[in-house]
């Protein structure tokens, strides 16, 4: 091959890996779906989400926006167009379909998998705890979740035959896997969870969703920890991967370097699939007027399990 040519392969391969490059977008902002306040709350404001998330999300390399409860329809579609993902946290809601976390996780949700049907657009939903039994509701149009003891218990996860074929834990390495496995370092806090025989029974969650591992709770009750949709970008936990490094108060809650991994693995997930989303806010100063910055944390570790919290007042 004489020199002109290898320069042409050589400048049609730089072109190729400039375009992969930028396809990849290294600026992504989550949303984090806001839930009504109660109880002790109420004092600090009429919404709220737990700091620990934001952190979490922060950690492997997102900004963050509070998503707003009780909103237009307008605003959440604003959201979906700016954002390049969405995570539903773990929470107390009762009525959970009909709250305002359940309605705008339901625009999310439906958003999420129209865009990619309509115009192969990517935008990921993430589920924990409260917010995987959500998008279970959400698909299955039904509350099929079952009284589980899992409060507070720190487990492992029984991973399902072919789980390292799933987006979650394809890329985890085996030092994560052998963790998840082995080590109780996935803190459960819950009392209703989906049960592999309630969801087996029902065929629009088995043709929607694949179920990656199950646990056992505190009574040896098999409950679904994770899984995530065959089609679209949308996942589910039911225990929390963001405590093991940002909540403190649970003595439950595994703090070792081992689970410290197993948080950062699961970040960096989450915001691996938000990469993959190039929505964007009109301008910087747009994106600047929505962050997370323009709030200030508050300490509720003396009537919350929480350490802190960030309270809103739509």
């Amino acid at each position: 091959m004489d020199c002109k040519r290898c320069l042409l392969f050589s400048l049609v391969g730089l072109s190729s890996i400039i375009t992969l490059a930028s396809a990849v977008n290294n600026r992504p902002i989550i949303g984090v779906l806001s839930q009504t306040t109660s109880g002790h709350f109420t004092q600090f404001g009429r919404a709220y989400i737990a700091a620990s998330y934001v952190k979490y999300l922060e950690s492997a390399g997102a900004r963050v926006v509070p998503i707003l409860v009780h909103q237009p329809d307008e605003y959440y579609k604003k959201m979906f167009n700016s954002l390049n993902g969405v995570l539903f946290p773990g929470g107390g809601q009762s009525d959970l379909l009909k709250s305002g976390y359940g309605k705008a996780g339901r625009l999310f949700y439906e958003m999420s998998i129209k865009s990619l049907d309509a115009k192969e657009d990517y935008f990921p939903v993430w589920g924990t705890c409260l917010g995987m039994e959500l998008l279970s509701m959400l698909t299955a149009n039904k509350d099929l979740l079952k009284d589980t003891d899992g409060a507070p218990v720190s487990l492992p996860l029984l991973f399902e035959k072919d789980f390292q074929k799933s987006k979650m834990y394809s890329a985890a390495p085996e030092s994560i896997i052998n963790t998840l496995k082995t080590e109780n370092v996935t803190l459960n806090h819950h009392h209703l969870s989906l049960t592999p025989t309630n969801f087996s029974k029902n065929a629009a969650l088995t043709g929607f969703y694949r179920v990656l591992s199950t646990s056992l709770d505190i009574k040896g009750v098999e409950f679904i920890s994770s899984l995530e949709a065959y089609k679209y970008p949308i996942y589910g936990v039911q225990f929390h991967p963001e405590k093991n490094c940002f909540e403190w108060k649970d003595d439950n809650i595994d703090h070792s370097q081992d689970a410290v991994k197993v948080t950062q693995y699961f970040a960096d997930f989450i915001v691996s699939e938000a990469r993959k989303s190039n929505h964007a806010f009109k301008t910087e100063a747009e994106a600047n007027s929505f962050l997370i910055y323009q709030y200030t944390p508050v300490y509720i570790s003396n009537v919350s399990s929480f350490e802190q919290a960030y309270f809103f007042n739509p």
